[in-house]
């Protein structure tokens, strides 16, 4: 059995997204637990750099590497510059994503649709694959957090290029984690992490269904932090997602329908969705 983590000194910690909003959030964590290293990707330079400095009074060694983690070649070339430094990470937070709230046939098959599909799915797939031979081989108790979404347990209205991407990562996510169970890599624990809303303005003006408020990014985080290190397989929140599952499950579709449209008002949420301006 792979323990739980009580610190990661001594680690290294790469976090894809981390330039901002909850990957910057991920990066301070690591740095409070006294990682040796932690690893920022991101596309955007600048603000890439400004968490960057932020961090480095912390104690943590920060290294910072520009990915654009929808192209495969990006993420190959960075990962053996990882592998050639550092080494393979320790702990992985595949965080970074995108979304596009509108309706199927409005989506633009190039910077909606493949983009959508190869930064919140294939990305994550790319990623772990490039280092977790490394982690099985070394043996050192290691984690892998793949965020999903609770838009991946229910279908929603202008969400269908972004729910297909989360219902892939939760399938792939859970399926690995069995894999590694099996095969007798238990020193690595996969944690599934499937959110409603979170207020990082990635989903401005969508709108919380009934009994799930917008979720602060903050607490959330710690949370996800402490399932990662618990080695908890699957992490949804708030409550009221896996409630939903479990009606979801149980009801004929045209009454999970009413339920889900009228009563707790999912069909409605995305809206009034903008998105990150």
């Amino acid at each position: 059995m792979s323990p739980t983590i009580d610190t990661l000194a001594g680690s290294t910690v790469l976090i894809t997204g981390a330039a901002m909003g909850m990957g910057k959030m991920y990066a301070q964590l690591a740095v409070r637990d006294r990682a040796s290293h932690v690893i920022l990707w991101d596309i955007n330079a600048a603000e890439l750099e400004h968490t960057a400095v932020e961090l480095r009074t912390g104690g943590s060694e920060i290294h910072t590497m520009v990915v654009d983690v929808s192209r495969l070649e990006s993420i190959e070339e960075a990962a053996e510059e990882v592998r050639a430094g550092v080494g393979a990470p320790d702990i992985l937070i595949n965080n970074a994503g995108i979304v596009r709230g509108k309706y199927f046939w409005e989506h633009d098959q190039r910077s909606d649709i493949a983009a959508t599909m190869n930064i919140n799915t294939l990305a994550l797939m790319h990623i772990t694959r490039e280092f977790l031979p490394s982690m099985i081989s070394r043996g050192r108790t290691s984690r892998i957090v793949n965020v999903a979404s609770a838009a991946g347990l229910l279908a929603n209205p202008r969400m269908s290029v972004y729910s297909s991407s989360k219902w892939a990562v939760i399938g792939w996510s859970d399926s690995l984690r069995l894999e590694l169970a099996q095969a007798g890599h238990k020193h690595i624990k996969v944690t599934t992490f499937c959110p409603s809303y979170i207020k990082t303005g990635m989903f401005e003006g969508a709108r919380g269904p009934l009994l799930t408020p917008l979720l602060e990014p903050w607490p959330v985080t710690e949370r996800v932090w402490r399932a990662m290190k618990d080695g908890q397989p699957m992490l949804m929140m708030p409550w009221t997602v896996k409630l939903s599952t479990a009606l979801r499950g149980v009801l004929p579709i045209a009454a999970w329908d009413v339920v889900a449209g009228r009563v707790f008002g999912v069909y409605k949420s995305m809206e009034h969705f903008t998105g990150r301006r």
